[in-house]
């Protein structure tokens, strides 16, 4: 069995001192290659190590056709760098897309004071909130991370560490002050 063959057949069983010895061996061909087309040299060793990582997944699965492991690394190395070099070229347009949006756009705009008496329900929304200021503020928290937030209650026990009976309890005695308080406007709500 050949060097390689015996490297590939250690690889394949998960030897990882066999890895070791395929990093050591070919980081300085694999770092040549994606240094040479990137020219960078932090994004470069970002690749080379996604490049022994490959390797570490997929010798397992390599065709005979690939009986020495050098070729191989190199065309994952160069197809991971062409990967790179893509991005690269798509961030560009789109930060150039972006700043020419932001140049047609760039007119500043007045700030206009919203005015809620013309919005449908504006009076439905001023109640909501007002009842809402008036109660206590862990039974506010729960409503508002509920209801606003779209957490279940679950999530808010997890977020607030508390048990989620103590999240149900405090559902149901807001919506108990809740429900009197906005008594009044229900023939307004759908």
């Amino acid at each position: 069995m050949t060097g390689q063959a015996s490297l590939r057949a250690r690889l394949v069983a998960r030897d990882e001192r066999a890895l070791v010895e395929l990093i050591e061996a070919a980081t300085p061909w694999v770092l040549g290659v994606v240094l040479g087309m990137l020219r960078d040299q932090d994004e470069a060793e970002e690749v080379t190590a996604e490049v022994f990582a490959t390797a570490w997944d997929r010798v397992g699965t390599l065709g005979d056709e690939y009986q020495e492991l050098m070729p191989w690394l190199l065309r994952v190395a160069r197809n991971r760098a062409i990967d790179r070099l893509r991005r690269r070229s798509r961030l560009r347009r789109k930060a150039a897309r972006f700043q020419a949006y932001e140049v047609a756009t760039s007119a500043p705009v007045p700030f206009r004071e919203p005015d809620e008496s013309a919005q449908p329900g504006w009076h439905v929304h001023r109640s909501v909130h007002a009842a809402l200021a008036t109660l206590p503020e862990e039974q506010r928290v729960v409503i508002r991370l509920a209801y606003f937030s779209g957490f279940t209650h679950s999530e808010i026990a997890q977020h607030l560490g508390v048990p989620m009976g103590t999240v149900k309890t405090r559902l149901r005695l807001a919506f108990d002050k809740l429900r009197t308080a906005l008594a009044p406007i229900r023939d307004w709500v759908p």
